[in-house]
């Protein structure tokens, strides 16, 4: 089929194709919702080798996960609902969601609360609605489900705020209905000593527009797994990340965005800065387009700034094609420490070391921070660089913060 037909047949037809030519992909492992289907990992497998287990505080093995440690509270707007719901409620699983993994099986089984957060199809928030969840207890591991749908035609914008001292394992469910357009923020902002471990499923209706923005700070350890599905032609992701790992902290994002229907778009940009002794990120970001997505887009990159000794960044782009008719498909990866000429530029115009960097690194920052387009967050997320950049001297030659 070439794509000149596409209009005409491959858009009555992609579903029942889909069914046909769905093959198991070396990037996405087979989905079970029995938690015995996933062996308890021993870090030799693909999609565990960069995670440290030992610091996971049991979330992989049968640590309990009954606990109540995190609290959640809302800030609504008119338009969007929150409510608590039943573990047999209709609405778990429509996404098309099917935990991959151990820990995302066990949060299924498990889960407490399940949350259900509602967008009536049409409506237009005139504000983000704000769900925080705050940690009480380390020491206790929680459980979270949510489910986020979006209705037909809506439009909104969904910040999701993670902060306290948690070891927390949730399960993050999302359905964008035919023409609607979610952003949907995830801040990770946590103290010092939590666990955060993430799973966020997303379908992408007919026509439809997604903006996830990963937003990463705090926390030991904090890992999320991250899927965009389509549940019909024209539908567009932007996925987009920001993160700033300190001495020790391990930060890792791994994506995976399945064209499962012609004329789809995907766009991902993360970036990352390290700094500090054990500073450790991993990115992996998978494409999987199959063969009914025919005339699809897709680009990522993943650009790392490394400002000291001592920091790993690990950074693993894999693009899996199974057409040849495809608009464009491209991905790029890239590591460094600050750029020499812009240094020199600026100190040669009087501005101190230190200051030069702070610039490059906000500068590295900026361009991803205005495309957030979340007016509400840019100011506090350009303080909360300034912030870690103030953690560490920047010292890569002996320079001193100004």
């Amino acid at each position: 089929m070439t794509s000149s037909t596409l209009d005409s047949t491959a858009h009555n037809s992609w579903e029942e194709s889909l069914e046909l030519d769905r093959v198991e992909s070396h990037l996405h492992p087979e989905g079970s919702f029995r938690v015995d289907d996933h062996p308890v990992p021993t870090g030799r497998e693909e999609i565990w080798r960069f995670t440290p287990l030992r610091r996971l505080k049991g979330l992989h093995t049968d640590a309990p996960l009954d606990g109540d440690g995190v609290g959640a509270e809302a800030d609504l707007p008119t338009g969007v609902t929150v409510q608590l719901i039943g573990a047999d409620d209709a609405r778990r699983g429509s996404s098309g969601f099917v935990p991959t993994d151990r820990i995302a099986a066990r949060v299924w089984a498990e889960a407490s609360k399940v949350w259900a957060v509602d967008v009536a199809p049409e409506a237009v928030l005139d504000q983000p609605a704000f769900i925080t969840l705050t940690g009480k207890d380390s020491s206790v591991a929680t459980a979270h489900h949510a489910i986020v749908t979006v209705g037909a035609h809506a439009r909104a914008t969904i910040v999701f705020r993670f902060e306290g001292s948690a070891t927390l394992a949730d399960d993050v469910e999302v359905v964008v209905g035919e023409g609607a357009q979610l952003t949907l923020v995830s801040i990770d902002d946590w103290e010092d000593d939590a666990v955060h471990v993430g799973h966020r499923h997303v379908q992408v209706g007919r026509d439809a527009s997604f903006k996830h923005v990963d937003i990463t700070f705090g926390g030991d350890v904090v890992r999320n797994d991250t899927t965009v599905e389509y549940a019909g032609p024209g539908g567009e992701a932007e996925l987009l990340g920001l993160y700033f790992a300190d001495a020790g902290q391990h930060i890792e994002h791994r994506l995976f965005v399945d064209h499962t229907a012609p004329k789809t778009k995907s766009h991902v940009t993360y970036k990352g800065a390290l700094q500090g002794e054990g500073a450790h990120t991993v990115w992996i970001g998978n494409v999987l387009i199959r063969k009914v997505a025919e005339g699809i887009e897709t680009y990522e990159e993943n650009r790392n700034l490394v400002l000291t000794d001592g920091c790993q960044a690990d950074s693993v782009p894999n693009l899996e094609i199974e057409t040849g008719e495809i608009a464009g498909a491209g991905h790029a990866s890239a590591t460094g420490r600050f750029d020499d000429e812009q240094l020199f530029y600026l100190r040669s115009r009087g501005i101190s070391e230190a200051e030069a960097r702070r610039l490059v690194v906000h500068g590295f920052f900026n361009d991803l921070i205005r495309r957030i387009d979340v007016p509400q967050l840019e100011q506090k997320l350009t303080a909360t660089v300034e912030a870690e950049l103030a953690k560490n001297v920047l010292n890569l030659n002996g320079a001193t913060n100004a």
